[in-house]
């Protein structure tokens, strides 16, 4: 039995073959597949440093000059925040924006959180229910701060004929200090509700329905279902309501402006920040201080949103320190 004998062409190494030169079409097809991503995502970044990055960068830059309106910027270094560090009335400011925050958040968020329970609820017309809590935040800060300014007026105004049939004397709300507060904290209270209100509702359909049919036959009730079910559900959504929440509060300018002018009241009772920077601003031309003001304000935001994540981090850690 004869063995097969090797090849002579075995064993020889085989000389690669050259690819073929891409075309001009195949180079250009290629350069698109590694461009396009950057050239659609562009607009947005260019945008934003056009809007959003030079602004905020060019207010910093004012902040540190004297600038008044029709001169040229003047370099005074820190002067303008040794001046607001030492104004009383920028404390004023600060205290009446955390007060009018909290009279309006805290009230806000608890109505929001009620009203997305019960729409959660099979009943009749809910889609209309839920169409008219957006109503609200439709309608412009304008017309509803008029029509409040008219409820809370001292002389026939609905809220103080509604204390006089509990026998209450009426208030001057416009000229008080809390009363002041309460009166601008239901208008935007009366805003935002609604919208939170739809925000919650979401969070809650996407709660899995099992988790409410096991602990419906361990025998809960839909109160302990709202506290050990909903309420760890909607953990994530709460806490971007009230980073959302927040920020608008410290941002608060419309409806105490509409409400009773720039000053925040004769007595600068419900001056906000906002309310404050724009005095400064437009109303003494002082631009370098206003751009002081917008500064320690972002910082108070910035500052504000990093306690509250901090917040809800501690809270959703275990004894054993580990998070869940």
């Amino acid at each position: 039995m004869s063995t097969p004998t090797a090849s002579p062409t075995l064993g020889r190494h085989r000389q690669p073959v050259p690819e073929p030169s891409p075309t001009l079409r195949q180079k250009l097809f290629r350069a698109e597949g590694r461009l396009a991503p950057y050239a659609y995502v562009a607009p947005f970044f260019l945008l934003f440093l056009a809007f959003g990055l030079f602004p905020l960068v060019y207010t910093m830059w004012i902040s540190f000059h004297r600038f008044e309106l029709g001169s040229d910027p003047e370099w005074t270094g820190l002067d303008n925040y040794v001046w607001l560090f030492s104004n009383p009335k920028f404390y004023n400011a600060l205290l009446k924006t955390v007060t009018i925050g909290v009279l309006s958040t805290v009230p806000q968020l608890l109505l929001a959180l009620g009203l997305a329970h019960l729409l959660n609820y099979r009943m009749r017309a809910r889609t209309a229910f839920r169409v008219s809590m957006i109503m609200p935040y439709a309608t412009s800060v304008a017309a509803s701060t008029l029509v409040f300014a008219q409820i809370f007026g001292r002389d026939g105004g609905l809220a103080n004929w509604l204390l006089s049939l509990v026998g209450l004397d009426g208030l001057d709300w416009r000229n008080g200090d809390l009363s002041a507060q309460i009166a601008i904290a239901v208008i935007v209270t009366w805003r935002w509700t609604g919208y939170n209100a739809l925000i919650y509702l979401a969070g809650m359909q996407s709660i899995s329905t099992d988790l409410y049919e096991a602990t419906a036959l361990d025998g809960a009730n839909r109160w302990q279902q709202f506290l050990h079910v909903t309420l760890p559900g909607l953990r994530p959504t709460i806490l971007f309501t009230v980073v959302v929440s927040t920020i608008g509060a410290t941002q608060l300018f419309g409806e105490p402006l509409l409400f009773g002018g720039v000053d925040g009241g004769a007595l600068n009772q419900y001056q906000t920040l906002g309310l404050f920077m724009y005095q400064q601003g437009w109303g003494f031309g002082s631009l370098g201080r206003a751009a002081t003001v917008a500064w320690v304000t972002f910082l108070l935001i910035v500052v504000l949103v990093l306690i509250n994540t901090a917040l809800a981090r501690w809270r959703d850690r275990d004894p054993e320190g580990a998070r869940r």
